[in-house]
This record gives C-alpha cells, sequence and structure tokens, in this order.
C-alpha cells in the first residue's frame, strides 16, 4: 500500500514539475503595421499580411525558450499624414521583410496541456531577431527598388545593410482546445537597429551628384514632392528624416499551435515486500 501511495505521489508529482517538457509546432497569420519616418503616429491605415512559424520547447508549465520565422509586408505613405511636412514630402515605400528570432516565454499562470482547469493564459516573451528587408517604391507604374537608389546620397558600396538585428518582444494569450492543440492570439514587436526599413533616415543630398552617380531615376525617388505641383523641398542638407528614431514594426497574428508530447517520468521500481 506505502508503495502505490508513494507512486501515485511521485506520478502526480513528475506531471506537475515536468509534466510539460516538450515541443510545440504552430502557425499564425494575421497583419503588421510599420512605425517610421513615414509612419511616426503609430497610423494604422496601412497593414499588410503577415504570415509566422513558431516552435517552443517547454521547460515547465511557466517558461519555454522559442523560435520563430515570420514573412510579411510593410507599407508606408506621406499622403495618409495629417502632418504638412509630410504631406509635401510625398514619399512612401513597401517592403517585404523576413524574420527570424529567438525569445524567452513566460506564461502568467500554470498552463498544462489538456488540464480543465489550466488550459489557459497570458504570456510575454523578449529576445533577438535579425530583419531582412529590401524598400521599394513606385514610380510611373515601375517599382524601383530604393536603396540601390542611394536616395539620401549613399556611394556605391556603401548603402544601408539588407539585414538588421532588432529587438523582439509581445504579449499573447493561449488556449487548450484539447491535450494536443491550441490557440494562440499574439502582438509582436520588432525594434530594429536600423533607420532604413523605410528608406529615409537623414538629409536631401546634392540632386545633381546623385543623378550623376546613380542615373536619373534617383533624384525622382529622393524628393517627391514635385509631383504635387509644388516648389520641390528636396535642398541639400535639408532634413528628410529623422536618424535618431529607429523604425520599428507591429505584428498581431492567430493561430494554431500543436504540442509534440510529455518528457517521460523515470521508471519508479517496485518496492520489495
Amino acid at each position: 500500500m506505502k508503495g502505490f501511495i508513494l507512486l501515485a505521489f511521485l506520478s502526480i508529482s513528475c506531471f506537475q514539475v515536468f509534466g510539460q517538457k516538450g515541443y510545440e509546432l504552430g502557425a499564425l497569420a494575421g497583419v503588421s503595421v510599420y512605425v517610421g519616418d513615414i509612419n511616426p503616429t503609430y497610423s494604422l491605415k496601412t497593414p499588410g499580411p503577415s504570415l509566422a512559424v513558431i516552435g517552443r520547447y517547454n521547460f515547465n508549465t511557466r517558461t519555454s525558450i522559442r523560435m520563430d520565422i515570420a514573412a510579411g509586408r510593410l507599407v508606408g505613405k506621406d499622403q495618409l499624414s495629417e502632418n504638412p511636412f509630410q504631406k509635401a514630402r510625398n514619399l512612401s515605400f513597401r517592403t517585404d521583410y523576413i524574420d527570424s528570432s529567438i525569445d524567452l516565454e513566460f506564461n502568467f499562470f500554470p498552463y498544462v496541456h489538456g488540464s480543465r482547469n489550466q488550459y489557459f493564459t497570458p504570456y510575454i516573451f523578449g529576445g533577438l531577431a535579425f530583419v531582412y528587408y529590401n524598400p521599394k517604391a513606385k514610380l510611373d507604374g515601375t517599382w524601383y527598388g530604393l536603396r540601390d537608389m542611394g536616395t539620401e546620397g549613399q556611394a556605391i558600396g556603401d548603402e544601408y545593410a539588407q539585414i538588421s538585428p532588432a529587438l523582439s518582444y509581445g504579449i499573447g494569450v493561449k488556449m487548450d482546445f484539447n491535450y494536443e492543440w491550441s490557440l494562440n492570439v499574439e502582438l509582436s514587436a520588432r525594434q530594429m537597429f536600423s533607420d532604413y526599413i523605410d528608406d529615409v533616415s537623414t538629409t536631401y543630398p546634392d540632386m545633381n551628384e546623385l543623378a550623376a552617380r546613380r542615373g536619373d531615376i534617383a533624384p525622382l525617388l529622393s524628393d517627391r514632392s514635385g509631383e504635387l505641383g509644388i516648389e520641390p523641398i528636396g535642398a541639400e542638407g535639408r532634413q528628410r528624416g529623422v536618424s535618431g528614431d529607429k523604425d520599428s514594426y507591429y505584428s498581431l497574428r492567430v493561430g494554431i499551435v500543436y504540442y509534440i508530447g510529455l518528457l517521460q517520468c523515470p521508471a519508479i521500481s517496485r518496492p520489495s515486500n
């Protein structure tokens, strides 16, 4: 009898302490919104699609380590702003992005797959990401890569990087459907170390030098105020962006996650009589 009680106690303890060790894989979909020089006010007018695949390793019912791979599109348009300077500047861009991150995740409540009582929890996560981006703009029906245009006077070979580190962080909620499947809803952020996800950061270059270096299209993409029928504002050295404020983007996604399994407790030998 004592052996049976000990076995039951250890089984319950093992489930509570180790039971949530195991892997999770899932897919999420939603929208991403860019924040930066072309959208400094966190406007939600230009959402883009966003997809992500996530993997978790659960240390216990509270903490996990996770890896994400996500892709989506970010868009910004000065003409959607209420700011007179932005309207006159008239810049716009879009970029498809791919990011990969590794984060530590913490559940506010104990979370046990298949439990009737501990099947729901809010959570937070944070870590480091790397982001690939390539901003483009449309002119006369054609999309041009802005990085290759050196729109702020970058020398050939001195363009900004297309891959940047970023801080990764977010919040979410998860809820079990059953032992294997759960619903995850989360809002994640990427705070870039770069200010060029939108191709806007510092000042206007000398347009004659830019044309000589990059071709006649480059000045047209650097200063687009003339398209509005006003005097072009892109004088050399005039502010084009704010380099001290790095770009960021936010993604709201919903998806399902599959729990692969538990780490089995070690076998317990039967007590001798």
